[in-house]
């Protein structure tokens, strides 16, 4: 009989662990809460649905987001496929259409032979564990109560919780055209070009804006609510009352835009990003907010071009649950506590849960942990992430000890290894980074290989390979199968696409 993994949560991460078992021969359990148990912000049922944003971030390959999605093709990600058959307009960035993709990573988890969905809440760990080899919990931000005082047993007091908030969305027909203009920074305008709509503020529309902003009233939050607000998630309201022109150099930054109306940088602007393929809602970029619903809808149609706006969706507050990886898990995400080990089985965690911030970091988390609980199950022990690749250098900085007063993080250069030789130019530095990276994942993929973990290159190639990813880092992400079927258990290596 294979052996058994349970996974809890149908997450990204729990979602992007199921698929690369299965497809290394394991049988897994995936137990999923919903809709039997509700959140406060998820709509459907279906697997790895994105609740905040539709965006998964730049796809440069000079930036840190980049390297993860070149890290994530390279290594066969089933959600990576997904995103790419599903992607919508986003300049830079990666965007999905989120309900297409939900449904696709559904139906896959549902077709795989070895993958049972089971729908129930998931309210200890022993259970699932007693018939199982092994245990992956990702269950996410938004771990059930009930699940929360299970893991709490196995982590002491360490799980900690912050507030997070989603943007808006708002309906494309709702919005007034001509006062909107489309663009994306830093690209020229005009002949339907760019991927945002762009609503641009006068100095005296922006002064009235923020002050209705500020005074505008809020969903009540107890104390230690407000105190543990993610900072990298900050409601609008938040950063506008850190000074009135702070939204001007955040979410409401005007660089690299032109007004076609005046020839000119307006005061500021908000832009508005597609949801979905058709282009028939937008959600209002870097709009996380916590006002009540009747305020959301005043203040928000005071913006430019919004003054009719029909809200497909209005801004939440949510909690947020997360462990103390630091204290807590290896570089295996394996939880290590008395209580954990006294299970029987291995215990890794994926996900939000296991402190990582944003939607391809969570994906990765999810490979990285079916990858350790593979070479378990095999009796090998897995190779070292590179603190060099993007996801190894936030592995590395979750799960140091000497980390302090640890916050969900997501993939940045701050956090990597600095390079041999000091690089002055921005842009020239972030190309070496992801060159450096490409090379070190490269070497780990191999390595990979070697114990069977992944699929390795045919003799004599593994030279192209390595090129095919340096290749990734500096000029394109495009590694991966144009056919999606980069996660099956039939994937080739990076050199054959």
């Amino acid at each position: 009989m294979p052996q058994t993994v349970a996974i809890l949560g149908a997450g990204l991460a729990g979602s992007e662990a199921a698929l690369q078992l299965a497809d290394r021969g394991i049988r897994v359990r995936l137990v999923e809460m919903r809709p039997q148990v509700p959140t406060p912000v998820h709509v459907t049922d279906a697997c790895a649905e994105l609740v905040c944003s539709n965006s998964l971030k730049s796809m440069k390959p000079e930036s840190a987001a980049g390297m993860l999605k070149a890290e994530l093709e390279a290594l066969g990600s089933e959600l990576m496929a997904a995103a790419r058959r599903h992607s919508v307009a986003a300049g830079g960035a990666l965007a999905v259409d989120r309900a297409a993709f939900s449904l696709d990573v559904t139906e896959r988890l549902g077709a795989h032979p070895l993958i049972e969905l089971v729908r129930e809440e998931a309210r200890d760990l022993a259970s699932y564990a007693a018939k199982a080899d092994a245990l992956i919990v990702a269950t996410g931000p938004l771990t059930s109560d009930a699940l929360a005082e299970g893991l709490a047993l196995l982590t002491g007091d360490h799980h900690l919780a912050f507030y997070d908030a989603a943007a808006p969305i708002v309906m494309a027909d709702s919005l007034d055209q001509g006062l909107l203009f489309r663009q994306s920074r830093y690209e020229d305008g005009g002949d339907g070009a760019g991927d945002y709509l762009n609503a641009p503020f006068s100095r005296e529309e922006y002064d009235a804006f923020i002050a209705e902003l500020v005074a505008a009233e809020r969903v009540i939050l107890r104390d230690f609510e407000a105190r543990d607000l993610f900072q990298a998630c900050q409601p609008i309201e938040e950063i506008a009352r850190k000074g009135h022109d702070a939204p001007r150099f955040g979410p409401l930054k005007p660089v690299g835009l032109t007004d076609p109306r005046t020839g000119h940088r307006p005061w500021a602007a908000l832009q508005l990003r597609a949801e979905d393929t058709h282009g028939t809602c937008y959600n209002l970029v870097g709009f996380q907010t916590n006002l009540t619903f009747s305020e959301q809808k005043r203040v928000f149609r005071m913006i430019p071009g919004l003054q009719d706006a029909e809200f497909a969706r209005l801004g939440v507050m949510h909690r947020n649950t997360f462990m103390d990886a630091p204290r807590l898990l290896d570089a295996g995400l394996r939880l290590s506590t008395p209580a954990a080990d006294a299970l029987g089985v291995p215990v890794h965690v994926a996900g939000q849960l296991a402190g990582t911030e944003g939607y391809c970091e969570a994906i990765r988390s999810g490979l990285h942990a079916a990858l350790a609980v593979a070479a378990e199950l095999a009796g090998e022990k897995l190779p070292a992430l590179p603190t060099e690749t993007a996801f190894g250098a936030l592995l590395a900085y979750a799960t140091d000890p000497a980390t302090l007063d640890y916050q969900p993080l997501h993939v940045n250069f701050g956090i990597m290894p600095p390079l041999a030789v000091r690089v002055r130019n921005k842009r020239d530095r972030y190309a070496a980074y992801a060159a450096r990276g490409a090379q070190a994942l490269a070497t780990y993929r191999a390595a990979l290989a070697a114990k069977g973990l992944v699929p390795c290159c045919a003799p004599g190639e593994a030279g192209e390979a390595t090129s095919v990813l340096q290749e990734s880092a500096t000029g394109g992400l495009d590694t991966g199968a144009k056919d999606g079927s980069g996660g099956s258990s039939e994937r080739e290596c990076p050199s054959h696409g």
